[in-house]
């Protein structure tokens, strides 16, 4: 054997031993399937909200302002009632055929809660059948964005590839991830955005392990798109007037502005949802007979005003290009925070970072023209402060603040404002965060019983459930008489709770289905070693 030979052989062994140890050669190939499925995906999703839009409005989604305005009132009026009908209709059908349990299209917040509950799944079902009720919504005129059910298409090709290969929860996590980078990279255009989005929100975590994956994914994921739809910037920045050092303080004052707005569209989405369940609740109306209502309101305020319909992106143009006066941007900004929250409590369908940018677009277009008015030589142009505004409140809202600038300076070509939009951003979440106190997922989180903003030993406590640490009932435990029992689908926190509050080393778990029948017995020491075990997988996971 020659030296050559034999260090090539050497090398071999290396490898081969790093991938038996956990290098990642089968989720890497598994990250790129997912990214391509998800892909074509999420095209496809985009392609038939296009189709509906041309029923509805005869335009595309991009142009869906331009079409509706061209419209007889009932005629633009009726075209997101008629949406809202089908939508309902999806609903039934997919209640019915439990693909959608709840009644309501899914998106970015049963993702995050994928990741967080152990052995989450997503359904491919529920992902068709979210992302169909959503391109229906979208396409006739529902006022919400497509991103967030583009991310639950990939996750839940995520989920169906590793129920079907088998993976360790840390991969399974990983393989979310990459589904939601390879979702925002591939309909945004802009695969580092998709990349932060996913470490970010999703997993919360920036632990090199998982960056290689995710980094392929949103690369595959780009690639794809833009063979099928091109390489353009979503939103192409008009010529504009260098910014100063000046414009630093004036988008930090926008921050706060835009900060303001997004509390205040969090805060009336909530109370509206809220108020919509109690009154359907007292009534007994059918929850998923809620989206024909939001239909007629929607429809009613987008006759007047077409650009509160559907995504809104040419309404972001019109924005960027100057071709609004500062009362129009107000009267449009309301109009949209209302669309948007009844089109998100009546269960119409869609996501809200779309809304988000729309929001921060239009107050920043409004401030920097009125600072032009007032200062004309020392402000920054409309166009500027138009694109601080739209990272600003849109980072606000869906509280990621890192991957919501990258996303904007990818969706502009722009790079020159960093300064300003970092600031704006920092702040504007900064006032969301001190008056609202969680963002918009983080809210929808919370409404299933998830506070993850507790940190990892909060999720802990609440997603590991008695069934999965419990132990068969032992013939000599050490009971009282009139011990309590615990449930199989009680939290960790939950069991730990009890068993303090009862004052007993162990107690029975029972079914919910039958609670007078004991199936097994957990322990004190047992669910603390639980909780420490998984405190310290959870510390390793995000460091490495």
């Amino acid at each position: 054997m020659t030296r050559t030979t034999a260090r090539l052989l050497i090398t071999w062994r290396r490898l081969r031993r790093r991938s038996d140890s956990g290098a990642p050669l089968k989720l890497w190939l598994s990250a790129i399937i997912v990214a391509a499925v998800a892909a074509y995906g999420v095209i496809a999703f985009r392609w038939l909200i296009d189709f509906v839009s041309l029923v509805a409005f005869g335009q595309p989604e991009e142009k869906v302002a331009s079409g509706a305005a061209q419209l007889p009132f009932l005629r633009a009026w009726s075209a997101p009632v008629a949406g809202g009908f089908c939508v309902s209709g999806l609903l039934y059908l997919a209640v019915r055929r439990g693909w959608l349990p709840e009644g309501r299209g899914q998106g970015i917040a049963e993702v995050i809660e994928a990741r967080a509950v152990r052995d989450g799944k997503i359904s491919w079902r529920a992902g068709v059948a979210s992302a169909v009720v959503s391109a229906v919504s979208v396409g006739s005129g529902g006022s919400a964005g497509r991103e967030g059910p583009a991310v639950h298409i990939g996750g839940a090709v995520a989920s169906s590839l590793y129920n079907a290969v088998g993976f360790t929860a840390k991969d399974r996590r990983t393989l979310i991830g990459c589904g939601a980078a390879a979702a925002v990279s591939a309909s945004f255009n802009a695969p580092v955005a998709g990349v932060i989005f996913a470490l970010e929100v999703i997993l919360g975590n920036y632990a090199i392990s998982v960056f290689g994956p995710i980094a392929a994914a949103a690369a595959m994921a780009t690639f794809i798109a833009r063979t099928h739809l091109g390489d353009i910037a979503v939103f192409p920045a008009p010529e504009y007037a260098a910014p100063s050092a000046i414009d630093i303080p004036l988008s930090a004052l926008l921050g706060l502005i835009c900060g303001l707005m997004a509390s205040f569209f969090l805060v009336i989405t909530e109370y509206l949802t809220e108020k919509v369940r109690d009154v359907a609740a007292a009534r007994g109306y059918p929850l998923i007979l809620l989206p024909p209502i939001a239909g007629v309101v929607v429809g009613f305020i987008g006759a007047f005003q077409p650009e509160v319909f559907g995504v809104g992106y040419e309404a972001i143009t019109g924005a960027l290009n100057g071709s609004y006066t500062i009362s129009m941007l107000a009267l449009l900004g309301i109009l949209k925070i209302i669309a948007t929250a009844i089109t998100v409590s009546c269960r119409f369908g869609g996501g809200v970072f779309s809304p988000g940018l729309i929001l921060g677009v239009f107050a920043g277009a409004a401030y920097g023209a009125g600072l032009q008015q007032l200062a004309p030589d020392v402000a920054a142009s409309a166009t500027f402060f138009a694109m601080i505004g739209m990272g600003a409140a849109s980072g606000a809202i869906i509280g990621a603040p890192i991957s919501t600038t990258l996303v904007v300076f990818e969706l502009t070509g722009d790079y020159t404002m960093t300064m300003s939009l970092m600031v704006a951003v920092a702040l504007a979440t900064l006032v969301t965060q001190s008056l609202v106190g969680k963002s918009f997922f983080q809210w929808q989180l919370s409404r299933r019983g998830y506070d993850l903003s507790e940190g990892p030993q909060g999720v802990i406590l609440k997603t590991i459930r008695v069934r999965d640490v419990m132990d068969p009932m032992p013939q000599d435990a050490p009971l009282t008489k009139e011990a309590a029992k615990l449930s199989t689908s009680q939290s960790l926190g939950e069991a730990l709770a009890r068993l303090e509050r009862e004052d007993e080393p162990g107690l029975p778990v029972t079914d919910p289905g039958e609670p007078l029948a004991v199936i097994g017995y957990l322990s004190r020491i047992k669910a603390l070693a639980a909780y420490n075990r998984a405190l310290i997988d959870n510390n390793i996971e995000h460091h490495r």
